[in-house]
């Protein structure tokens, strides 16, 4: 990935970022969410810190971002994540990098587990996620009908994929906000 930079995902990069998510979407293999959600609601939900972009001359070629998954906080060290790259920048090793940041990231955050949910036939996201020592902990099998796009009226399953921190945590609350 040379001459790209991986960087904090800020505002001012939500119109790239969205065009990117609304690719994603297109393609039926990426997501339920048939619209990007608003600038506000994105940054609401995703932890501050944990919202990376890799930009190569003033272009974003691809997004990761993580959420909490439970206001509990016995789960604050654990996240949900999403990778989307651009179609044009696909096959340049942009998704290995944002994802590897990511981990990095949230492991210095106190996060020791990252999870995701993609679907089978997302076969270069499975691809990246076991390359970075995910593993498939599940199927959840017919889990929502498509509502949009080549699939609408489609039945899927997705596969439940998690990362355990190969640091040991310290025995620390990790720094996060609340959901």
């Amino acid at each position: 990935m040379s001459g790209q930079l991986i960087r904090a995902l800020t505002a001012s990069d939500w119109p790239q970022v969205e065009a990117i998510y609304r690719e994603g979407i297109s393609t039926g293999h990426a997501t339920f969410e048939p619209e990007p959600p608003s600038w506000e609601t994105f940054d609401l939900g995703k932890l501050p810190g944990q919202r990376l972009v890799a930009v190569e001359d003033d272009t974003v070629l691809g997004w990761a971002a993580a959420s909490p998954t439970s206001t509990r906080e016995v789960y604050r060290g654990v996240a949900e994540h999403s990778v989307y790259v651009a179609e044009s920048a696909r096959g340049r090793g942009i998704g290995d990098a944002l994802l590897g940041a990511l981990i990095t990231s949230t492991e210095a955050a106190g996060i020791w587990t990252l999870q995701s949910g993609i679907f089978p036939e997302n076969v270069g996201s499975l691809t990246l996620h076991v390359s970075h020592g995910f593993r498939v902990v599940g199927t959840r099998e017919r889990i929502a009908l498509m509502t949009y796009g080549p699939l609408a009226g489609t039945w899927r399953d997705v596969y439940l994929v998690e990362r355990r921190s190969r640091h040991p945590m310290p025995h620390r609350t990790p720094h996060l906000p609340r959901a």
